[in-house]
């Protein structure tokens, strides 16, 4: 298989980026222009939800097509198990240049919350990243360490620090195609002082922005982080129009493959004390869309898409064989005409750390469950699985879109519950998780 006919493929994955935040999904605050242009002008995969509303697993199962509980990363602090196989190793194997620009989070940063040592780099060939960089940068002081655990000051807005480093990579002159991964942390808050530290000037710009609904009727910290919010999305979106704009002069752009997507959304507090971790749409529901050879022209895709779908998406659209250990599967067959019957009517979520968790999520229904299990502190027991669950939340998405009213316990949906829980069963054991 030559390589030089492959198309180049770009990953810019933001972090904690709710779906309902792009002109694409109905936001009227003009945020993402250039999203909703690659959304309308590509595929845009409308009902696109992780499988881990938290970091570092969500991160695992995006490198892997596996769900957390198979990578071994089922909470934050852990790693990859040893000779796990990450997408940069397969499109090593297939001639692919791999590079890795941003937070990592797949590495216990015991030593250094920095730097990432060679062999925990998940394959790829070049590496600027930082573990946690949440924690070793700020808005304006970006520092990452480079393959060889050099550490870099990269100048400027930290979204455009990150940006500036990826039309560096795909100028430089090379032989083979390359799959770039463009990891940012906005916008995520900044977590030593809690907030979310948007471009200088942007935050104003979103003062009176309104909220949605699910945030303007539950208490929380939207109010106060809201327009902090709308400003770093708003930089994202301006960078993705840089890297399009580098692609285009680069003469890139009609083969390369540009995949936006987030690890998981943002409740502000509404759900529990932090902003994720939760089975609600404002945690699972993430933007995603993509576009470039085979991908233009593909419009909106309904279907229920999870995170470990995109990576074996990725792998088909370079030609590349999908492994059968992933557990997702590739979504081009949703863009082709033919029978997409058996594509799954739910999509599955594991939860960790607040407490242990499992949801499935259908069309129309939400159904969560939660171990009861607590510790000698009477807090909830977080561990990779339990062998007893608790229903916890039943909506109807239908009649109740932001997830007011939980119907966990009415008699008159003991069917649909019993449905659910049969789904949920059978998706925990699928992934080799016992049957509760």
């Amino acid at each position: 298989m030559s390589t030089r006919t492959q198309p180049n493929i770009i990953v810019f994955f933001t972090d904690q980026q709710r779906h309902d935040t792009t002109g694409a999904a109905g936001s009227t605050l003009g945020l993402t222009p250039n999203f909703d242009r690659m959304a309308s002008e590509g595929t845009h995969v409308a009902n696109s939800f992780t499988c881990q509303p938290v970091c570092g697993p969500a991160r695992s199962s995006l490198q892997t097509g596996l769900y957390a509980t198979q990578t071994g990363v089922w909470r934050n602090g852990f790693a990859l198990k040893d000779g796990q196989r990450t997408l940069a190793h397969h499109f090593n194997d297939a001639g692919y240049d791999t590079g890795y620009i941003g937070k990592w989070h797949l590495y216990p940063a015991k030593d250094h919350p920095g730097y990432v040592p060679r062999d925990a780099q998940g394959g790829y060939k070049t590496w600027l990243g930082a573990n946690l960089l949440e924690f070793v940068s700020d808005a304006y002081d970006l520092h990452l360490w480079d393959q060889d655990g050099n550490e870099h000051m990269l100048p400027g807005y930290r979204v455009d620090g990150q940006t500036d480093a990826a039309i560096r990579y795909i100028t430089e002159e090379r032989d083979n195609p390359y799959f770039l991964f463009l990891s940012y942390i906005e916008p995520h808050h900044q977590n030593h002082a809690d907030n979310y530290p948007a471009p200088e000037g942007y935050e104003e710009r979103y003062a009176g922005a309104r909220l949605p609904p699910d945030l303007g009727k539950m208490v929380g910290s939207a109010p106060q982080h809201w327009p902090g919010y709308c400003g770093m999305i708003k930089r994202l979106d301006e960078a993705l129009g840089r890297l399009f704009d580098a692609l285009r002069s680069l003469g890139q752009l009609d083969n390369t493959i540009v995949l936006f997507t987030s690890d998981h959304g943002n409740h502000f507090k509404t759900r529990n004390s932090e902003y994720k971790r939760s089975c609600h749409e404002a945690s699972i529901h993430v933007p995603t869309a993509v576009c470039g050879p085979g991908f233009n022209g593909g419009g909106r895709i309904q279907k229920l898409v999870s995170l470990v779908d995109l990576p074996p998406t990725l792998l088909d659209a370079a030609g590349i064989d999908v492994p059968t250990e992933m557990a997702g599967r590739s979504v081009l067959p949703l863009l082709r005409e033919g029978d997409t019957s058996d594509w799954p009517e739910e999509v599955f979520v594991q939860i960790s750390e607040t407490h242990t968790g499992r949801c499935v999520r259908t069309a129309r229904w939400k159904y969560s469950v939660r171990c009861p299990e607590t510790d000698e502190n009477g807090d909830p027991v977080s561990k990779p699985d339990a062998e007893i669950y608790e229903d916890d939340f039943l909506y109807d998405l239908q009649a109740d879109p932001w997830e007011q009213c939980n119907l966990v316990g009415i008699p008159t949906f003991k069917e649909v519950v019993t449905d659910l829980r049969r789904r949920l069963v059978a998706r925990m054991t699928a992934v080799g998780e016992k049957a509760p």
